[in-house]
């Protein structure tokens, strides 16, 4: 056994809020980062002079929509473990310099067209690396800073400084994408830096390393590419497939899941027999951390694509009916999700303070359950809703989240042995981030299917009525329902990117100003949209009582915790969890 680099940390200054203050500043920079980049996204493929509803060019969007979250959930398990073996804080310390370095890469983007797409693409895959060694780590950090009845404090102002980075990015790169679309992506530099000194002057390795591990090759092959055929597949089947609105029935979709699903049973199989595995299986033999990570992957899939799913709603629908024009709504999209923040800072810090006191049991289940009476609200309201209900609904899902996130990440935490922090941390990140990915595949595949069903004949009723000619009515009837909420959530008008620009302006002045009207495409989607999007909510209250019932099953906290000094409130957890957890043989 060995100790990391001697402490650096300033004599005065108490070690946990040296974590706090640094694993917080890493969660702000990379939820900056993202939602920046998103809100932007209309600004840089203008910037670069490609158009991504074009043919032939929606390919290069998805990979910049996704290309990141895909790295980022396949890296944040080998992150874990390679940090466990190689220390924590040097790994974190690492993941800060790559993420700033990749920032500027970003920014450094050479010339334009598809060629400027695809450097932009693999500068934030990197970028994902980086992030992962973040986000692998943060909670394992913080985990061994902080005493088992401190955790859930921390955790919550951990977490809000990631909701609040995302807020803030809405805002900066509505601002910033105005005046130069390369500056979003300086906006994490500063971050970057600071984080990168401050972590190498202040955080020092409070585990001990283990000599002579061993890196599971073997599993990061068959994790790794089992993952990303699944998360690759699933994302592309959103797009038109032949004569079908989406590609689930494509062989190379359906290839892709199935191969990757054969891969991740392979990988189970060489989990459990290799001595120094890459995903800690033996540590699902304790109940609070499996159910935990199931309650929060629940969670995950039921939330990772609501905020998205409410800017199109807000973009494409509402925003335009009440005199916002389309490049004007990803902006104030930005503003109007604003309540679901304000719930979520309200909770977050307040939940996690409660349950290191009381335990986490009650909150993530009191917070699963508001989640569900959130969405089931959203599902009885109309596409043209008040904004106070709707605000409302939003505050209520921003405070269910900040009850549940803070008490599950400790009650994960606190269920595993110092010494696999590292790999715990990376797995149960792992979790949300694919749940995240399954969030968005679901509720878009559920919104799409609902448009296909009745999107064609509300096209062909209304363009008709404002005058087309049959035979082109009939022709942009059959457009795909993606690309017409994709061009609503980049703030284009959709009708003035399915018509081409000759035949539009062929049209008498009279119809065409009446299609281009901001109100003309929301007022004939809104029904079709919310046909689906109900259906999704449905989905999603469903997958959060399950996430509810997972967080009852959790179990009470050990005790006593809150009154046991931390050295040895640890020794004890440990104790109890070593019943639990096996370290598996040699092979």
């Amino acid at each position: 056994m060995t100790t990391a680099r001697p402490h650096r940390r300033a004599a005065h200054i108490d070690y946990r809020w040296i974590a706090l203050s640094n694993t917080t500043l890493g969660i702000l920079m990379a939820a900056l980062n993202a939602s920046t980049v998103l809100i932007a996204l209309p600004a840089i493929f203008r910037g670069i002079g490609v158009n991504p509803l074009a043919p032939g060019e929606t390919d290069y969007l998805l990979w910049l929509l996704v290309g990141y979250t895909l790295v980022l959930a396949v890296m944040l398990v080998p992150a874990g473990r390679i940090s466990d073996m190689f220390g924590r804080v040097r790994l974190y310390n690492a993941g800060f310099a790559v993420f700033a370095v990749a920032s500027v890469a970003s920014y450094l983007v050479p010339g334009s067209g598809n060629g400027a797409v695809l450097w932009l693409i693999g500068a934030r895959m990197v970028q994902a690396i980086g992030g992962a060694f973040l986000m692998a780590n943060s909670a394992a950090i913080l985990t061994d800073a902080f005493p088992a009845d401190q955790r859930g404090f921390a955790m919550g102002i951990n977490q809000i400084a990631g909701l609040a980075g995302g807020f803030l990015g809405l805002l900066l790169g509505g601002i910033l994408a105005a005046v130069d679309w390369r500056a979003i992506f300086l906006v994490s530099v500063p971050f970057g830096i600071i984080g990168t000194i401050w972590a190498y002057l202040m955080l020092h390795e409070t585990a001990t390393i283990r000599h002579h591990q061993k890196f599971d090759w073997a599993g990061l092959v068959l994790f790794g590419v089992g993952l990303s055929s699944i998360l690759i597949a699933t994302n592309f089947a959103l797009q038109p497939s032949g004569d079908s609105s989406m590609g689930w029935t494509n062989p190379w979709i359906i290839g892709g899941v199935v191969g990757g699903l054969a891969m991740l049973v392979a990988f189970v199989a060489v989990e459990l027999r290799v001595s120094d595995p890459l995903f800690r299986m033996e540590l699902f033999r304790s109940r609070r951390f499996a159910t935990g990570n199931i309650a929060g992957a629940l969670s995950s899939v039921a939330r990772g694509g609501l905020q998205l799913i409410l800017i199109v709603w807000l973009q494409g629908i509402w925003l335009p009916q009440h005199g916002y024009t389309f490049d004007q709504t990803p902006l104030w999209a930005g503003i109007y999700m604003l309540p679901m923040t304000v719930g979520f800072l309200i909770s977050g810090p307040l939940s996690g303070a409660l349950s290191d006191r009381f335990g986490s049991r009650i909150f993530a289940t009191v917070g699963m359950l508001l989640s569900v009476a959130g969405f089931v609200g959203m599902m009885l309201i109309p596409a043209n809703f008040d904004y106070p209900v709707f605000a409302a609904l939003l505050l209520l899902l921003g405070v269910s989240q900040g009850v549940f996130a803070a008490p599950n990440t400790a009650s994960v935490m606190n269920a595993v042995p110092a010494a696999f922090r590292g790999v715990a941390s990376g797995m149960r990140a792992a979790f949300l981030n694919v749940g995240q990915s399954i969030s968005l595949t679901l509720i878009f595949t559920l919104v799409v299917l609902g448009l296909s069903a009745n999107l064609p004949q509300a096209l062909l009723t209304h363009l008709t009525a404002a005058g087309l000619p049959a035979q082109m009515a009939q022709g942009l009837s059959r457009i795909p329902p993606i690309g017409a909420l994709f061009a609503a959530f980049l703030g284009y008008n959709p009708m003035g990117m399915m018509i081409p620009a000759a035949q539009l302006a062929a049209l008498p002045a009279a119809t065409r100003a009446t299609i281009l009207d901001t109100s003309f495409f929301p007022q004939l989607i809104a029904g079709p949209f919310m046909d689906g999007l109900r259906v999704a909510f449905t989905a999603c209250a469903a997958v959060s009582l399950g996430a509810a019932a997972a967080s009852w099953w959790n179990g009470p906290e050990p005790e006593p915790v809150p009154h046991v000094h931390a050295p040895v409130a640890e020794a004890m957890l440990e104790a109890a969890v070593a019943e639990a957890v096996v370290e598996p043989e040699a092979d």
